[in-house]
């Protein structure tokens, strides 16, 4: 991997984010040039050896003159969630397909030679028909999050049919582990781990029956890398944990890795925005990129509450 990578030179999009911050450092580790972009780094420590572009997505001549000079463009910009962008699905919008739009431009001025998208496993498909779900799927995603996601995997494949622009789409589950910041509330692990921590009653929306299908970063992070140079026929991928898991199985097994059994939770009712049951089908990028989740559950839960726990310390001092 490391010989692959050296030289190569990657722009990573939303690069300060939780995933982000992992797949800067697995790119610099591979042995290729890294550039991050966004409107900051959340752990400048964790990019310390990482070359930076501050700027807004929005922004082209930002974007420009972060994604000349080189090779490969990490997309992973998305700063919304299902919920809160069916408060302004407008924003959404022009934040996300919006801006890609004029990314594909950009790119394709820049002699960009590969694109490759983060998207969403957990929103595009909306209510499944068929679980586990594969990439082919229907794709009818019931908040303005998943629309716009999926409006970006469209445009991404008129670009390349239209201009031949080259590109590849991850679309991931659900990712737990360090640096995911309980405080942007874009993950139900970290956020379970830290009420628990602090003492806080654990707020369940519904009744806990809801399936989701979760995936440790560093397994996230190996996918997208292995997804460099791909040119096979098939361009979207599922990235998941390879079983589903209900809300009441996270919060107690979290407890249990916590070794906190008693704690307090309170239910509120169920949101609209959350499909009931979601589990993706991931034997089509075992296949053609031979990847496959290599972290056990409880390993990965106990990393991500050894960073919690010291994220939480650090920011008592």
């Amino acid at each position: 991997m490391q010989e692959r990578l050296a030289g190569v030179r990657c722009l990573v999009l939303g690069g300060g984010g939780f995933i982000g911050t992992h797949l800067c450092r697995a790119l610099h580790r591979e042995g290729a040039e890294v550039r991050g972009f966004g409107r900051r780094r959340s752990y400048p420590d964790a990019l310390r050896a990482i070359s930076w572009s501050s700027g807004e997505f929005t922004d082209p001549i930002a974007v420009a003159r972060a994604v000349e000079g080189h090779d490969v463009v990490f997309h992973l910009v998305g700063g919304s969630t299902p919920e809160s962008s069916n408060r302004d699905p407008y924003g959404d919008l022009i934040g996300g397909a919006g801006a890609t739009i004029r990314l594909l431009d950009i790119c394709r001025a820049a002699g960009i030679r590969q694109i490759i998208y983060v998207s969403s496993g957990g929103t595009v498909y909306g209510v499944p028909q068929v679980v586990p779900i594969p990439e082919s799927a229907p794709t009818d995603p019931i908040s303005a999050y998943g629309v716009s996601k999926l409006m970006i995997e469209k445009y991404l494949h008129a670009d390349h049919h239209l201009h031949g622009t080259e590109y590849t789409v991850l679309r991931v589950a659900n990712p737990f582990g360090p640096y995911q910041s309980p405080e942007r509330r874009q993950g139900i692990i970290p956020t379970v781990m830290e009420r628990i921590i602090r003492g806080r009653a654990v707020e369940i929306w519904g009744d806990g029956g809801v399936v989701r299908d979760y995936v440790y970063i560093d397994d996230v992070v190996r996918a997208v890398i292995a997804a460099i140079d791909h040119r096979g026929p098939n361009r979207i991928f599922n990235v998941g944990g390879g079983r589903g898991r209900t809300v009441s199985e996270i919060v107690e097994d979290v407890a249990e890795v916590l070794e906190r059994p008693e704690f307090a939770r309170t239910h509120k009712p169920a949101r609209h925005t959350d499909v009931p049951l979601n589990v993706l089908d991931i034997s089509r990028i075992g296949h053609d990129l031979g990847w496959m989740p290599e972290t056990d559950w409880r390993d990965g839960l106990q990393k991500t509450a050894a960073w919690l726990r010291s994220w939480i310390a650090g920011r008592a001092e």
